[in-house]
């Protein structure tokens, strides 16, 4: 492909239903955007792989998290990360990252893609895989989809437990080892039975809910311990209603991250929103990897 200007989007037209196309299209062109569309499962990581090829400096990306999850993929395979600017055009059924970087609709993603500010936002990486938003294990990932954006906002961790109860009522847990290095440089470790792990990059799964600090160079972790349904409401309300610090939701910053099943068999991870399985993993952030256009709403530290 002959390459028009520095500019580029990557469009997914199934995305939320594909209502937006020619909204999107419009738009593109208003803000000289030349447009390529996505044909099927991991072509978002050919396409910005292309891009780098190309020299686009400037890659905008319509479409759901799963497809910024791909276009990620081809940044970092084409060894890009220092050399093109990232943009968020919001598109899918959930659009976490679009949210937490202050763009709320197509039209702000474009503004935001023309003249927004440049922040260099951290990167999760599993193994290899790179990760903008959570690396999520335990449930299945129907249970995952299941804890909507406004549970999530309202419940903390404590949603992905109420929706596994919910969505999966035979899963029996995993039985884990994980081994981290925290935030100031000591180890710890947990071993046991969990409901749920979450590792968050860009998002947040405690406390008060919101954006996670992905400028840090930090992993931010909860560990929700395997526990009765009645269980899982007393914790929800101790933890949001009154505040209160429970016995069986783990919280810590880690830089680095390894994750064992004692199982000896392979785990269900969720990244962005993939599927992949893992019986070990290693997952750390790598600290200001990836250029990203914000929006005035977006706080780099939102604690």
């Amino acid at each position: 492909m002959t390459r028009e200007t520095d500019r580029r989007l990557v469009l997914n037209p199934t995305s939320g239903g594909g209502t937006h196309v020619e909204r999107v299209r419009d738009l593109a062109d208003e803000y000289d955007f030349p447009v390529v569309e996505t044909e099927r499962a991991g072509h978002g990581t050919l396409l910005a792989e292309e891009a780098a090829a190309d020299g686009v400096e400037t890659l905008a990306v319509c479409g759901g998290d799963g497809t910024l999850h791909e276009v990620v993929q081809g940044l970092v395979r084409a060894d890009a990360l220092d050399s093109v600017t990232l943009c968020v055009i919001p598109a899918g059924t959930e659009n976490f990252l679009a949210g937490d970087l202050g763009i709320a609709d197509l039209a702000s993603g474009f503004e935001v893609a023309d003249d927004g500010e440049t922040r260099r936002l951290d990167l999760g990486v599993a193994d290899e895989e790179p990760f903008l938003l959570s690396a999520i294990a335990g449930l299945p990932a129907d249970a995952s989809a299941a804890a909507t954006h406004e549970r999530k906002n309202s419940l903390g961790p404590v949603a992905f437990v109420v929706a596994g109860i919910e969505e999966a009522i035979d899963f029996d847990g995993l039985r884990v080892e994980i081994d981290a290095v925290r935030d100031d440089g000591a180890d710890a470790r947990w071993v046991g039975e969990a409901e749920a792990i979450l590792v968050g990059n860009a998002r947040k799964f405690a406390e008060e809910g919101g954006q996670a600090d992905a400028e840090d160079g930090l992993l931010e972790v909860a560990v929700i311990e395997s526990l009765p349904p009645h269980d899982a409401l007393v914790e929800y309300v101790e933890q949001r209603v009154f505040q209160w610090e429970t016995d069986h939701v783990t919280e810590l910053h880690a830089r680095r991250l390894d994750f064992e099943s004692r199982d000896g068999e392979s785990v269900t991870f969720s990244l962005d929103g993939e599927i992949r399985e893992f019986e070990e993993v290693t997952l750390d952030a790598r600290q200001d990897a990836l250029a990203v256009k914000v929006g005035d709403d977006y706080e780099s530290n939102p604690e």
